[in-house]
């Protein structure tokens, strides 16, 4: 008896570090390159006086090289030396930021370039680590906090700019979000991969079937959010006629609920997985579809309220989809599949979005997302939501 309460001391100890180590990491790097993906956009167009084409065009390069690292450099590395490149790449991240400071508007392309192979490295690795406990509870429980702690960077982050904006301006912004990226280095030799064994990658696991359950769910969310992500303040301003900084707390509210989101569900995880997803993806197509009616910045704050949710709930639900559906030794390569193709969404979306931006509007834009939105869940649906497998713990 004494010797497995020893054990689940060991258990929960071990449990209490990986959950400690996930948050620091994730904090400090998810603030960082949501500040980088999201300021870059106004940065350029403020600074160098891009086309709404050409800040499309930046997202979608940092995006085009992450998707690249993820896809084809991630998943064929053993995990030694993914640990030696993971460690490495935080670190480019940090040299990144001060070359952002100096840029200028051809520098920027370079550096949008490097940025986005070091976050290639970084995030599959990421989730994977939340996903390595051998235990079923604890497993689900670590994916939930590293969920929970991907909103709150995406809450921290924005509280930092929107504070710190109106005083150092879109070039001071960078520097001042270095500290978190070294502490992001010093923690990055803590993260748990992959011990022994030889991983599997290639036909099998692109044939997962949860794995293509869990990018059409993703799809519901990410196509717009691709948008949002560097579209968000430009609308805004544009809009609603509100500076810089005003705009940019719209990411605060929105955030902020995606991160209430995910805290509920790592309170409480979920065993059924198609109910929630289906009501989230509703809550995402009818916020879209509503935002060409909103007649205030504050109204427009309330539907960026109700985005946050499904945000916050539907990332938590396909990695749950994937580690429920792979085995550990093919886990690394599903989750390197799953974050190159959300990058292909990022490195399109944006142009396409950018572009129709300058022809047809935003508010028709919005509307277009909200049936494509549609249409994924639907898809979604009619090819897989009768196999109890992938919305339910076997």
């Amino acid at each position: 008896m004494g010797e497995e309460q020893l054990n689940v001391k060991s258990g929960r100890f071990s449990l209490l570090v990986s959950a400690l180590i996930i948050v620091g990491i994730t904090v400090t790097l998810r603030s960082t390159n949501n500040m980088m993906i999201t300021t870059m956009p106004i940065f350029s167009k403020d600074i160098f006086n891009f086309s709404n084409v050409s800040v499309g065009e930046l997202t979608a390069l940092t995006y085009a090289t992450t998707f690249l690292t993820t896809l084809l450099l991630n998943p064929r590395l053993e995990s030694a030396q993914r640990r030696r490149i993971f460690i490495v790449s935080i670190a480019i991240i940090d040299v990144s930021l001060v070359l952002l400071y100096f840029s200028n508007s051809i520098s920027i392309w370079p550096i949008a370039a490097l940025s986005g192979v070091a976050f290639g490295m970084v995030f599959p690795n990421l989730v994977t680590s939340a996903s390595l406990h051998g235990d079923h509870r604890a497993q689900m429980r670590l994916l939930a906090i590293y969920s929970v702690s991907l909103s709150l960077s995406l809450v921290i982050g924005p509280v930092i700019e929107t504070f710190i904006l109106p005083l150092v301006g879109y070039r001071g912004v960078f520097l001042a979000f270095l500290p978190m990226g070294i502490i992001g280095t010093a923690v990055s030799p803590l993260v748990r991969f992959p011990q022994g064994g030889r991983e599997r990658r290639g036909r099998k696991t692109l044939g997962n079937r949860s794995l293509h359950a869990s990018l059409l769910s993703i799809s519901v969310y990410n196509v717009p959010f691709a948008a949002i992500t560097s579209f968000l303040v430009i609308y805004a301003e544009q809009n609603y006629h509100v500076s810089s900084s005003i705009a940019y707390s719209a990411f605060i509210v929105f955030f902020a609920s995606s991160f209430t989101t995910r805290l509920l569900l790592a309170l409480k995880p979920i065993e059924g997985l198609r109910t929630p997803l289906v009501i989230s993806s509703a809550l995402t197509v009818a916020s879209l579809v509503s935002i060409p009616f909103i007649p205030s910045f504050y109204a427009f704050l309330v539907v960026m309220v109700f985005m946050g949710i499904p945000h916050g709930s539907i990332f938590p639900i396909t990695t749950m989809m994937i580690a429920r559906g792979t085995e550990p030794e093919e886990r690394n390569a599903a989750n390197s599949y799953f974050m190159a193709y959300n990058n292909i969404l990022f490195m399109i979306i944006p142009v396409v979005f950018g572009y129709l931006s300058s022809q047809i509007g935003f508010h028709h834009d919005f509307v277009i997302l909200g049936i494509i939105s549609a249409a994924f869940i639907i898809a979604l649906m009619i090819i897989y939501g009768k196999e109890r497998k992938i919305f339910y713990r076997n």
